[in-house]
Protein backbone atom coordinates (compact mmCIF):
# COMPACT_ATOMS: atom_id res chain seq x y z
CA UNK A 1 0.00 0.00 0.00
CA UNK A 2 1.05 3.78 -0.34
CA UNK A 3 2.25 5.08 2.58
CA UNK A 4 0.58 8.11 2.45
CA UNK A 5 -2.85 6.58 3.43
CA UNK A 6 -2.38 7.47 7.34
CA UNK A 7 -4.38 6.14 10.06
CA UNK A 8 -6.33 3.09 8.38
CA UNK A 9 -6.14 -0.15 10.86
CA UNK A 10 -6.35 -3.53 9.85
CA UNK A 11 -7.78 -6.73 11.74
CA UNK A 12 -5.63 -9.02 10.08
CA UNK A 13 -2.45 -9.59 7.83
CA UNK A 14 -4.29 -10.84 4.68
CA UNK A 15 -3.39 -7.04 2.87
CA UNK A 16 -1.66 -5.49 -0.56
CA UNK A 17 0.31 -2.47 1.53
CA UNK A 18 1.13 -0.23 -1.62
CA UNK A 19 1.44 2.95 0.91
CA UNK A 20 19.45 1.18 -5.07
CA UNK A 21 31.03 -0.89 -8.58
CA UNK A 22 30.41 -1.83 -12.28
CA UNK A 23 30.18 -0.22 -15.70
CA UNK A 24 28.50 2.54 -17.47
CA UNK A 25 25.94 1.55 -20.19
CA UNK A 26 24.36 4.24 -22.15
CA UNK A 27 21.48 3.16 -24.86
CA UNK A 28 20.35 5.38 -27.64
CA UNK A 29 17.27 4.90 -27.94
CA UNK A 30 14.72 6.42 -30.53
CA UNK A 31 16.97 9.28 -30.24
CA UNK A 32 16.38 9.80 -26.59
CA UNK A 33 19.31 9.03 -24.39
CA UNK A 34 18.10 6.72 -21.43
CA UNK A 35 21.37 5.26 -19.64
CA UNK A 36 21.74 3.15 -16.99
CA UNK A 37 24.89 2.99 -14.29
CA UNK A 38 24.33 -0.37 -13.24
CA UNK A 39 26.41 -0.65 -10.52
CA UNK A 40 27.64 -3.66 -7.83
CA UNK A 41 25.17 -6.29 -8.68
CA UNK A 42 26.09 -8.89 -5.81
CA UNK A 43 22.84 -9.72 -4.78
CA UNK A 44 22.60 -6.69 -2.70
CA UNK A 45 19.93 -4.67 -4.01
CA UNK A 46 22.41 -1.39 -5.03
CA UNK A 47 21.67 -0.97 -9.29
CA UNK A 48 21.77 2.40 -10.20
CA UNK A 49 20.66 4.57 -12.82
CA UNK A 50 21.44 7.76 -14.80
CA UNK A 51 18.78 9.73 -15.35
CA UNK A 52 20.42 13.04 -15.74
CA UNK A 53 18.79 15.66 -17.54
CA UNK A 54 15.58 14.58 -17.22
CA UNK A 55 12.28 15.57 -15.13
CA UNK A 56 10.05 13.23 -12.64
CA UNK A 57 6.56 14.06 -11.43
CA UNK A 58 6.71 11.55 -8.20
CA UNK A 59 2.49 11.99 -6.68
CA UNK A 60 2.42 11.10 -3.09
CA UNK A 61 5.80 11.29 -3.06
CA UNK A 62 6.46 12.89 0.64
CA UNK A 63 6.37 9.17 2.68
CA UNK A 64 6.50 5.62 2.28
CA UNK A 65 6.92 4.45 -1.14
CA UNK A 66 6.67 7.90 -2.86
CA UNK A 67 9.43 9.18 -0.76
CA UNK A 68 11.81 6.25 -1.52
CA UNK A 69 11.12 6.88 -5.76
CA UNK A 70 11.80 10.37 -5.27
CA UNK A 71 15.14 9.59 -3.54
CA UNK A 72 16.18 7.52 -6.01
CA UNK A 73 15.63 9.31 -9.25
CA UNK A 74 17.36 12.34 -7.36
CA UNK A 75 19.94 10.17 -6.65
CA UNK A 76 20.23 9.37 -10.21
CA UNK A 77 20.71 12.59 -11.24
CA UNK A 78 16.87 13.56 -12.12
CA UNK A 79 15.05 16.39 -11.45
CA UNK A 80 12.14 15.94 -9.01
CA UNK A 81 8.82 16.90 -8.36
CA UNK A 82 6.88 15.64 -5.72
CA UNK A 83 3.14 16.23 -5.21
CA UNK A 84 1.22 15.63 -2.95
CA UNK A 85 -1.55 17.03 -0.60
CA UNK A 86 0.63 16.98 2.47
CA UNK A 87 4.17 18.25 1.18
CA UNK A 88 6.71 16.95 3.02
CA UNK A 89 10.40 18.67 2.58
CA UNK A 90 12.85 16.33 0.37
CA UNK A 91 16.55 17.31 -0.25
CA UNK A 92 17.61 18.50 -3.73
CA UNK A 93 13.34 18.21 -4.87
CA UNK A 94 10.66 20.32 -6.20
CA UNK A 95 7.58 19.98 -3.14
CA UNK A 96 3.93 21.30 -4.60
CA UNK A 97 0.76 21.01 -2.78
CA UNK A 98 -1.00 18.87 -5.37
CA UNK A 99 -4.43 16.97 -4.50
CA UNK A 100 -5.07 14.75 -7.64
CA UNK A 101 -8.82 14.78 -7.21
CA UNK A 102 -8.73 18.32 -8.06
CA UNK A 103 -7.65 19.17 -12.24
CA UNK A 104 -7.51 23.07 -11.35
CA UNK A 105 -4.84 22.02 -8.57
CA UNK A 106 -2.96 19.60 -11.24
CA UNK A 107 -2.93 22.38 -13.94
CA UNK A 108 -1.26 24.59 -11.73
CA UNK A 109 1.14 22.69 -10.39
CA UNK A 110 1.85 21.57 -14.37
CA UNK A 111 2.04 25.24 -15.43
CA UNK A 112 4.70 26.43 -12.67
CA UNK A 113 6.42 22.97 -14.02
CA UNK A 114 6.85 23.89 -17.81
CA UNK A 115 7.77 27.14 -16.94
CA UNK A 116 11.09 26.34 -15.41
CA UNK A 117 11.63 22.89 -17.25
CA UNK A 118 9.15 22.25 -20.35
CA UNK A 119 9.75 18.59 -20.39
CA UNK A 120 8.44 15.16 -17.95
CA UNK A 121 10.39 12.73 -19.21
CA UNK A 122 8.88 10.24 -16.31
CA UNK A 123 5.68 10.19 -14.30
CA UNK A 124 4.97 7.61 -11.45
CA UNK A 125 0.89 7.85 -10.14
CA UNK A 126 1.86 7.22 -6.88
CA UNK A 127 -0.51 8.74 -4.65
CA UNK A 128 -3.47 6.67 -2.93
CA UNK A 129 -6.34 6.23 -0.27
CA UNK A 130 -6.90 3.13 1.48
CA UNK A 131 -10.20 3.97 3.21
CA UNK A 132 -11.65 1.64 5.98
CA UNK A 133 -11.28 -1.94 6.03
CA UNK A 134 -15.47 -2.72 6.23
CA UNK A 135 -18.02 -4.85 4.41
CA UNK A 136 -18.91 -2.68 1.09
CA UNK A 137 -22.74 -2.70 2.19
CA UNK A 138 -21.58 -0.87 5.23
CA UNK A 139 -19.16 1.44 3.87
CA UNK A 140 -20.03 4.90 3.28
CA UNK A 141 -20.69 5.91 0.33
CA UNK A 142 -18.30 9.53 0.28
CA UNK A 143 -15.63 7.14 1.97
CA UNK A 144 -15.81 4.49 -1.24
CA UNK A 145 -16.05 7.42 -4.41
CA UNK A 146 -13.33 9.32 -2.25
CA UNK A 147 -11.20 6.28 -2.58
CA UNK A 148 -12.48 5.96 -6.40
CA UNK A 149 -11.58 9.62 -6.66
CA UNK A 150 -8.12 9.26 -5.29
CA UNK A 151 -6.84 6.01 -6.96
CA UNK A 152 -8.61 5.71 -9.65
CA UNK A 153 -9.80 8.90 -11.06
CA UNK A 154 -7.02 11.03 -9.61
CA UNK A 155 -3.89 8.43 -11.85
CA UNK A 156 -7.12 9.37 -15.02
CA UNK A 157 -6.64 13.13 -14.34
CA UNK A 158 -2.56 13.25 -14.02
CA UNK A 159 -1.90 11.54 -16.98
CA UNK A 160 -4.31 13.14 -18.71
CA UNK A 161 -2.49 16.52 -18.04
CA UNK A 162 1.00 15.02 -18.66
CA UNK A 163 0.48 12.55 -21.56
CA UNK A 164 0.57 15.45 -24.06
CA UNK A 165 3.89 16.53 -22.76
CA UNK A 166 5.38 13.48 -23.45
CA UNK A 167 3.16 13.54 -26.40
CA UNK A 168 5.03 16.59 -27.84
CA UNK A 169 8.26 15.14 -26.95
CA UNK A 170 7.80 11.39 -28.22
CA UNK A 171 8.86 9.71 -25.42
CA UNK A 172 7.74 9.13 -22.20
CA UNK A 173 7.38 6.72 -19.00
CA UNK A 174 4.42 5.94 -17.15
CA UNK A 175 4.68 3.89 -14.10
CA UNK A 176 1.39 3.42 -12.30
CA UNK A 177 0.81 2.17 -8.55
CA UNK A 178 -1.56 -0.39 -8.38
CA UNK A 179 -1.56 -3.15 -5.65
CA UNK A 180 -2.19 -6.99 -4.63
CA UNK A 181 -5.78 -5.87 -4.38
CA UNK A 182 -6.17 -5.36 -7.62
CA UNK A 183 -5.11 -8.52 -9.20
CA UNK A 184 -7.37 -10.79 -6.16
CA UNK A 185 -9.86 -8.65 -4.81
CA UNK A 186 -9.92 -8.54 -1.37
CA UNK A 187 -12.99 -8.97 1.32
CA UNK A 188 -13.46 -5.30 3.47
CA UNK A 189 -11.44 -3.64 0.59
CA UNK A 190 -14.04 -3.81 -2.01
CA UNK A 191 -13.72 -0.23 -3.12
CA UNK A 192 -9.84 -0.13 -2.79
CA UNK A 193 -9.99 -3.67 -4.77
CA UNK A 194 -12.07 -2.54 -7.33
CA UNK A 195 -9.86 1.02 -7.84
CA UNK A 196 -6.87 -1.14 -8.05
CA UNK A 197 -7.67 -3.56 -10.58
CA UNK A 198 -9.18 -0.04 -12.73
CA UNK A 199 -5.58 1.02 -12.24
CA UNK A 200 -4.41 -2.47 -14.03
CA UNK A 201 -6.68 -2.21 -16.50
CA UNK A 202 -6.16 1.51 -17.60
CA UNK A 203 -2.24 0.64 -17.50
CA UNK A 204 -2.78 -2.24 -19.87
CA UNK A 205 -5.01 -0.04 -22.03
CA UNK A 206 -3.37 3.17 -22.16
CA UNK A 207 -0.14 1.30 -23.20
CA UNK A 208 -1.30 -0.01 -25.84
CA UNK A 209 -2.58 3.57 -27.47
CA UNK A 210 0.77 5.29 -26.45
CA UNK A 211 3.12 2.28 -28.23
CA UNK A 212 3.18 4.24 -31.18
CA UNK A 213 5.72 6.97 -29.56
CA UNK A 214 8.98 6.15 -27.11
CA UNK A 215 5.76 5.84 -24.59
CA UNK A 216 5.77 3.40 -21.84
CA UNK A 217 3.82 2.57 -19.33
CA UNK A 218 3.79 0.19 -16.67
CA UNK A 219 2.37 -1.19 -13.65
CA UNK A 220 3.82 -2.01 -10.28
CA UNK A 221 1.48 -4.27 -7.50
CA UNK A 222 3.02 -3.97 -3.75
CA UNK A 223 1.92 -6.37 -1.41
CA UNK A 224 2.88 -5.90 2.32
CA UNK A 225 5.90 -3.26 2.66
CA UNK A 226 7.41 -1.90 5.43
CA UNK A 227 6.52 1.11 5.82
CA UNK A 228 5.37 3.45 9.29
CA UNK A 229 2.19 2.97 8.78
CA UNK A 230 2.27 -0.63 8.62
CA UNK A 231 4.63 -0.57 12.06
CA UNK A 232 2.21 1.46 13.42
CA UNK A 233 -0.12 -1.97 13.02
CA UNK A 234 1.24 -3.62 16.39
CA UNK A 235 3.94 -6.50 16.51
CA UNK A 236 1.31 -8.99 16.30
CA UNK A 237 -0.05 -7.74 13.00
CA UNK A 238 3.43 -6.98 11.65
CA UNK A 239 4.49 -10.78 12.52
CA UNK A 240 1.43 -12.30 10.93
CA UNK A 241 2.27 -10.25 7.71
CA UNK A 242 6.04 -11.87 7.83
CA UNK A 243 4.71 -15.36 8.31
CA UNK A 244 2.20 -14.98 5.81
CA UNK A 245 4.91 -14.03 3.68
CA UNK A 246 7.13 -16.85 1.74
CA UNK A 247 10.24 -14.93 2.16
CA UNK A 248 9.36 -14.55 6.20
CA UNK A 249 9.62 -10.69 5.69
CA UNK A 250 8.31 -7.65 4.35
CA UNK A 251 9.37 -6.07 1.46
CA UNK A 252 11.47 -2.83 1.51
CA UNK A 253 10.55 0.87 -0.02
CA UNK A 254 13.71 0.53 -1.80
CA UNK A 255 12.90 -2.50 -3.40
CA UNK A 256 9.74 -1.13 -4.68
CA UNK A 257 11.97 1.93 -5.46
CA UNK A 258 14.54 -0.14 -8.04
CA UNK A 259 11.46 -1.70 -9.84
CA UNK A 260 9.85 1.73 -10.56
CA UNK A 261 13.62 2.88 -11.58
CA UNK A 262 14.26 -0.18 -13.94
CA UNK A 263 10.66 0.15 -15.59
CA UNK A 264 11.95 4.49 -16.56
CA UNK A 265 15.50 2.54 -17.33
CA UNK A 266 16.23 1.82 -20.81
CA UNK A 267 16.92 -1.84 -19.53
CA UNK A 268 12.77 -2.50 -19.74
CA UNK A 269 12.21 -0.13 -23.33
CA UNK A 270 10.27 -3.31 -24.50
CA UNK A 271 7.96 -3.95 -20.99
CA UNK A 272 5.06 -1.96 -21.58
CA UNK A 273 1.39 -2.64 -20.41
CA UNK A 274 2.65 -5.28 -17.60
CA UNK A 275 1.73 -5.47 -14.33
CA UNK A 276 4.48 -6.12 -12.04
CA UNK A 277 4.11 -8.25 -9.07
CA UNK A 278 6.07 -7.05 -5.54
CA UNK A 279 4.27 -9.40 -3.20
CA UNK A 280 6.93 -11.70 -2.44
CA UNK A 281 5.29 -14.36 -3.80
CA UNK A 282 2.26 -13.58 -1.96
CA UNK A 283 0.21 -13.03 -5.49
CA UNK A 284 -1.81 -16.30 -6.89
CA UNK A 285 -1.15 -15.21 -10.09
Amino acid sequence: MRASRAGDQFPNADYPFHEGAGCDVSIELLGAEFSPIIANSKMTGDVQYDFSGQTVVVTGGSRGIGRAVATQFVRSGALVWVWDINPAELDSTHSLRVDVTKGDQIAKALALMVSQSPRIDILVNNAGYLGSYLPFERLDPDEWQRILQVNLLGVFEVTRQILPIMRRAGRGRIVNMGSLAGKEGLPGLAAYSAASAGVIAFTKALAREVCDADIRVNCVAPGPIDTDLIRRLGNGVVEEMITASPPKRLGTVHEVAGMVLWLCSAASAFSTGAVFDMSGGRARY
